[in-house]
């Protein structure tokens, strides 16, 4: 199982944190999974609007894409920086078959 690294965006369980400020932490992830990219503008539109918000290393010049990625038991969406075309050509690139075709 071929994995590839990205920088997901999230924020805390507004239930469990009183923090509101997105963070970033690497992700790995299978592409054989992964249904569909697309861009995410809401992320990006909260950052440009409350630049508090940015989590450290990140600016409003970060593109950011939702993946949404079907666990089996299940589909979840996350959010990860860099454009739609970005991740796209760093899941080709980790020799899957997703999004050859």
């Amino acid at each position: 199982m071929a994995t590839v690294k990205l920088t997901e965006v999230f924020k805390q369980n507004r239930f469990t944190s009183k923090d509101n400020k997105y963070k970033i932490r690497s992700v790995y992830i299978n592409p054989d999974f992964v249904i569909c990219l697309r861009e995410d503008e809401r992320t990006l539109q909260a950052l440009k609007e409350d630049k508090k918000l940015l989590p450290d290393g990140l600016d409003t010049r970060h593109q950011f894409t939702k993946l949404h990625i079907n666990g089996g038991h299940g589909s979840f969406d996350i959010t990860v920086v860099g454009s739609p075309d970005v991740i796209e050509e760093k899941l080709k690139n980790s020799n899957s078959t997703l999004l050859k075709g």
